[in-house]
């Protein structure tokens, strides 16, 4: 099959390639998806410079990729719950940073995977699990709902689009925070836009003058501001920054599963979520979408279509 991989890590793109790599195996509560969109997400580029070698084994060459939309066609011993043709999304996070999802086929535990919501196509579908499932997991850790006024930093973004979505179904009163150009899709979303940079305290409070009860950062480098504006008792949250951990906060890192990505397909399916994505990419081009990541300023998903 088709496949991006690179051989070793490398803080650029200088070791991709496309070419033929075997088919995977299919083990026993796997299914083999065929390939029809791959989600881009900033972990990826991460890990191919080695930021996760700390946390977790690398098996050269690497296929990156921890997103997928696709069709199952085949099936490892003992998965009577899927069969080929079924269309379904996964975050395909595996033990070893090796068989990812920038490929024609992949093979993923049953266990992360659920069925594709109709009102999704696939690149939309592709852009969901990883994302989703981290928004849904901050929300959930930080018991976010009706009478809470919460601060999403990066609201615009791939997960902070969905976590605003998210939040504002469950009653919340969300505050988000993105460069002006945005301000007008987060509206769209239910969310009270708000300029990030410097001065980004003040304008929150201008807004809750008493305070946030919680905080849900997408990006990172947060710190000082959710500190300033959180009231007491209030709750934080991040993806990016594990300090925040020193401060009574709570450091987030998704897991794949498969029934909590149905609660977002069903959360679709009622007309509560959907999925904004920015640009699509093919095989080829995996390096242009990486270089898209990291300028940071994506409003939305960034997708592979093998």
């Amino acid at each position: 099959m088709r496949a991006v991989t690179y051989d070793a890590y490398a803080p650029d793109n200088s070791r991709l390639r496309i070419g033929e790599v075997p088919d995977p195996k299919v083990a026993p509560g796997q299914v083999l998806v065929e390939v029809r969109a791959a989600g881009v997400n900033p972990v990826d580029w991460k890990v191919m410079a080695g930021g996760l070698d700390g946390l977790m084994d690398t098996v050269f060459p690497v296929i990156p990729g921890w997103d997928v939309a696709g069709v199952v066609v085949g099936n490892g011993p003992d998965v009577p719950e899927f069969a080929a043709g079924d269309e379904v999304m996964a975050y395909a996070r595996k033990d070893a940073v090796h068989a990812g999802t920038f490929a024609q086929y992949v093979a993923v535990d049953a266990v992360a995977v659920a069925r594709k919501p109709a009102g999704l196509d696939w690149a939309q579908a592709a852009g969901l699990p990883l994302a989703g499932l981290t928004a849904l997991r901050t929300l959930d850790r930080l018991g976010a709902g009706k009478g809470d006024t919460l601060l999403v930093h990066g609201a615009s973004g791939g997960v902070g689009s969905l976590g605003v979505q998210l939040a504002v179904e469950r009653g919340a009163r969300v505050i988000g925070t993105a460069s002006a150009r945005n301000h007008g899709f987060l509206r769209e979303l239910g969310a009270e836009p708000v300029a990030h940079g410097d001065g980004l305290a003040e304008r929150v409070r201008e807004l809750a003058p008493d305070g946030v009860s919680a905080v849900a950062d997408f990006v990172g480098g947060q710190l000082e501001v959710t500190l300033a504006v959180l009231a007491p008792g209030g709750r934080h949250a991040s993806v990016a920054d594990p300090s925040v951990q020193e401060h009574g906060g709570s450091w987030i890192w998704v897991r794949p599963d498969g029934a909590k990505l149905a609660e977002l397909a069903a959360a679709v399916d009622r007309g509560a979520l959907t999925v904004e994505v920015a640009a699509t990419f093919a095989l080829d081009d995996t390096a242009a979408a990486f270089d898209a990541s990291r300028t940071g300023r994506t409003r939305g998903k960034l997708v592979i279509v093998p």
